[in-house]
């Protein structure tokens, strides 16, 4: 009985065991499933891959040699690979570590040359493999197909411009972020100078005394060196030349020079803008002597090293960008305006500038990289002065032409007269007369005539001969001789009272201004005589029994002939003359109105206090 209860459990103890593995069967299964699945869907493409060793086994035996030669070769240049993307953690920050940065794509570039070198012999070895599976027919057409492609693959990569790819980009990407630290290192050191327009005469701008501190030259001068020896000068320059250019034009904008864009058509005449021609020379020089000076001497200590031709020719661009083709721009604006007496000074301005600025143009903007500046420097040198020359020389034409205008209403000093004399000092004054030398014997050498010594002075004597001629001509002009004598009168004492201690007035000589001192009296003597000289006989007893009606009548016509022949000259002569005269009282004693009112009283019964009554 216990022993077949025993048997039973044991039976039982079985069964139990037995379920518990038929569902552990039926889970494995269940899993099972998608594996074979996944397994029956692949096996075309396994087919493929493994058609190759399908092939004889005599084959098969004969192509593993070739092989394992090929192998040993790939296998090296697949472990300089890894070697190049391990030394790719070990490229710090350029910023923070520039020698440590620099070591590192030393190693890089050493590795990449050396897989440079030897990946052609890798590829041939494998070629070899794909020509004997081709002959042998150890391997489909198909599978041939693709070895070939492969190989094209890494032969145009190993190749020209793409082999430097063969790392994957990362030596590349090195150096891009080395030209990036360039460029920070030289944008955050290229402030623009601290400086403003002169505002008082000798008054020189602030100015920094170094573009950039020597030690981020020496940084710019290392990684130049490292980014050239591969390849990237042309970038390099053009970042140098995009900073520096940017940071000169920054500094010249303190000097506020909106004018240089303006053009022919926004001014008439040369004296709407002289103040800005003024301002052209100054701002001119400094430009040139402190930027311009200090943009030369920058890119001589960065690019030093490679060579003259480059470094002067970053010069000049930056130059050219910067703003001093703008300057040379307003110069030829200048010439281009219209033609007066006030634009051959400002001609001769801009030539005095160029003339002292000469030397600093030819040692700055010399040789072939600056030719621009230079053809157009000397494209503004030679307007200016075949301007300045045209004018000058049409000078005593325009004075003659002045002689059919009619002449001053009032009797007073022609505009045309005051203007010649007090220009010709100016010509011959020290800040002109060499100037206007020079210029006339740069002319003369163009025409190949020989320049003679007293052709200005001889000019200039014959405008103050045609002044005199034009004076003549007016003074034949006016219906009543009084008038005439006295316009004479004024001008020949206009002419030796403001040229006597004039250099103008040294050449013409004292016997010249004694003549015209002599013409002043003569004429004045004249002008009395056939003006005031006929009122004494009219206040003359005799005269005033001429008159009818009685004295009352007499009197009344000799004052109003008084009024009407006295007062409008002197009117005339305080309008023009009255801001002179009436700086000291004791000249200038009456007003138009006031003597018009004293002449008129002149003779007029006046009214006596005496006990209450009114006496005549």
């Amino acid at each position: 009985m216990d022993k077949g209860i025993e048997n039973l459990i044991s039976a039982r103890n079985l069964l139990k065991a037995s379920v518990e593995k038929s569902k552990a069967l039926s889970l494995s299964l269940e899993k099972s499933g998608p594996r074979l699945t996944e397994i029956h869907q692949r096996l075309p493409s396994l087919e493929v891959a493994i058609r190759p060793i399908r092939a004889e086994r005599e084959a098969l035996n004969a192509v593993g040699g070739h092989i394992n030669r090929a192998v040993v070769p790939a296998a090296a240049v697949l472990k300089v690979f890894d070697a190049i993307h391990g030394l790719e953690k070990s490229l710090s920050d350029p910023l923070h570590d520039l020698p440590g940065y620099l070591g590192v794509l030393k190693r890089l570039q050493e590795a990449l040359r050396f897989l440079g070198d030897n990946c052609g012999m890798a590829i041939q070895w494998l070629a070899d493999i794909v020509e004997y599976l081709e002959d042998h027919k150890v391997a489909d057409e198909w599978f041939i197909s693709g070895l070939k492609n492969a190989l094209n693959n890494l032969r145009e990569l190993e190749k020209g411009e793409e082999k430097g790819f063969l790392d994957g980009g990362l030596f590349e990407s090195a150096l891009d972020r080395l030209e990036s630290e360039f460029k920070r290192l030289l944008t955050e050191n290229s402030v623009p100078l601290p400086m403003s327009s002169p505002t008082l005469p000798g008054e020189n701008p602030c100015i920094a005394p170094s573009p950039l501190p020597m030690a981020v030259i020496q940084k710019l001068q290392t990684i130049l060196s490292s980014l050239i020896a591969n390849g990237r000068l042309e970038k390099c320059v053009s970042i140098y030349i995009e900073v520096r250019s940017s940071t000169v034009r920054a500094s010249l904008q303190a000097l506020d020079l909106d004018y240089l864009e303006i053009s022919v058509s926004e001014f008439n005449n040369v004296a709407s803008i002289e103040a800005y021609i003024s301002q052209w020379g100054k701002h001119l020089e400094f430009a040139v002597k402190h930027l311009f000076e200090a943009e030369y001497g920058l890119c001589n200590s960065v690019f030093d090293k490679m060579g003259i031709d480059l470094w002067k020719s970053c010069f000049g661009k930056i130059a050219a960008q910067a703003g001093i083709l703008a300057f040379l721009q307003f110069g030829k604006t200048v010439t281009e305006s219209k033609k007066d007496p006030i634009k051959l000074l400002k001609l001769m301005d801009i030539f005095a500038s160029l003339s002292n600025l000469r030397l600093d143009f030819n040692r700055l903007f010399g040789g072939a990289p600056c030719a621009e500046i230079q053809n157009l420097t000397r494209d503004l040198i030679k307007r200016v002065i075949e301007g300045a020359c045209e004018i000058f020389w049409e000078l005593l034409l325009q004075v003659e032409l002045q002689r059919h205008n009619p002449p001053p209403f009032d009797c007073s000093i022609p505009r045309v007269v005051s203007f010649i004399t007090d220009y010709c000092n100016k010509l011959l004054g020290e800040d002109y007369k060499p100037i206007l030398t020079q210029i006339l014997v740069i002319e003369r050498s163009w025409k190949n005539e020989k320049f003679k010594e007293g052709i200005l002075i001889d000019e200039l004597l014959n405008l103050v001969k045609a002044i005199e001629l034009n004076l003549e001509k007016w003074a034949k002009g006016y219906e009543d001789a009084a008038s005439s004598y006295l316009f004479l009168m004024s001008n020949h004492w206009h002419l030796y009272k403001y040229l006597k201690g004039t250099k103008l007035g040294f050449l013409l000589g004292d016997s010249w201004l004694k003549e015209h001192e002599q013409y002043k009296e003569y004429y004045s003597t004249i002008y009395v005589r056939e003006s005031w000289g006929r009122l004494p006989p009219l206040l003359s007893r005799e005269g005033l029994i001429l008159f009818s009606g009685g004295r009352g009548t007499a009197r009344n016509l000799v004052i109003g002939v008084v009024v009407q022949t006295i007062v409008p000259v002197y009117r005339s002569y305080m309008q023009n003359y009255g801001a002179l005269v009436e700086q000291d009282q004791k000249y200038a004693k009456y007003t138009a109105q006031s003597l018009e009112k004293m002449l008129s009283s002149l003779f007029q019964p006046k009214a006596v206090k005496s006990g209450g009554l009114k006496a005549k």
